[in-house]
């Protein structure tokens, strides 16, 4: 099931930077199809334990059948808390997958992708209020524009904001053609199948506050963590990429590294990878996903 749901990424690389201990405790906060979760469980002993967390109900036919796993299904900004409800107040170590999965992409009804006709939903977490189609037809021009412009990097996101609010007057933006019939004069000839993944980025982004989680997760990992734990982040694009580079580097996503009356440096993490792991010709050949992952490690000071 999990080859079919996603192919992890980084395998070897991911397993490497956690720097497992056989009675270790350590979490997968993006359990998916569980690829990354099943070669943690291959290198922990009897005393070991896994859990893993996911928002994602489709995540949940992939469940582990191990004593030593448990799955928690919940969106990973709210990890100190369930890590607790659980009984563990620090752990070894923590893997995050920030790439959307395959799985996601392939089915239609998800809204996720650009190839299939659907209506535009999007949530990760299926009890979640906001869909991509609520953004499109009640967010404010402005507003628009800008979620186009940071989260999509759209070059155009202020024309193309402008074309859906004037769209929606007539129709309402429900589905992927909808989308396409009030955007069409905005969307490059020769490109549109970049420029729609931009746009749809910005779309997912928006819906599921994914940066803002990101960084309130990344803020617990700090106090989670045990001294000489691992943190092993994957992420696919550099809006995820920037809070995550800092957070490892700084202990913050804004401004300068806090430092004590002495002058010494107050930071959670040592950066382990001091540039980012990228795939290698091989892991392209095999998985074109892999092709934008970057992979950044820090221990807990």
């Amino acid at each position: 099931m999990e080859n079919s749901y996603h192919v992890p990424v980084l395998l070897k690389e991911c397993i490497d930077g956690l720097n497992l201990k056989p009675d270790g405790v350590y979490v997968d906060v993006t359990f998916g199809g569980g690829g990354h979760s099943r070669e943690i469980l291959k290198n922990l002993g009897k005393d070991g334990v896994l859990i893993a967390f996911d928002q994602d109900p489709d995540a949940q036919r992939n469940k582990i059948d191990d004593p030593r796993f448990h799955f928690v299904d919940q969106n990973f900004a709210f990890l100190k808390n369930n890590l607790r409800l659980l009984g563990y107040r620090s752990v070894d170590g923590i893997l995050a997958d920030l790439g959307v999965s395959s799985h996601q992409f392939n089915e239609p009804e998800r809204g996720f992708s650009t190839r299939f006709e659907s209506a535009l939903d999007m949530r990760m977490d299926k009890q979640g209020a906001l869909t991509a189609a609520d953004v499109l037809n009640t967010y404010p021009e402005d507003q628009l524009h800008k979620i186009f412009g940071i989260y999509g990097e759209v070059k155009n996101a202020k024309s193309l904001a402008r074309a859906i609010v004037s769209g929606r007057v007539d129709q309402a933006i429900l589905t992927l053609s909808d989308f396409k019939k009030a955007a069409g004069a905005h969307i490059p000839k020769g490109k549109e199948h970049k420029y729609m993944a931009q746009v749809f980025q910005a779309l997912r982004i928006e819906v599921n506050a994914e940066i803002k989680m990101l960084e309130e997760f990344l803020l617990q990992t700090a106090d989670v963590l045990k001294s000489g734990g691992r943190l092993v982040i994957m992420s696919y694009h550099s809006l995820e990429d920037r809070p995550v580079k800092s957070f490892l580097a700084k202990g913050k996503f804004r401004g300068e590294v806090e430092k004590d009356f002495f002058g010494n440096e107050q930071k959670p993490f040592k950066v382990i990878t001091r540039k980012a792991v990228m795939a290698d010709a091989a892991e392209l050949e095999r998985n074109s996903r892999a092709r934008s992952a970057k992979l950044r490690i820090g221990e807990k000071i």
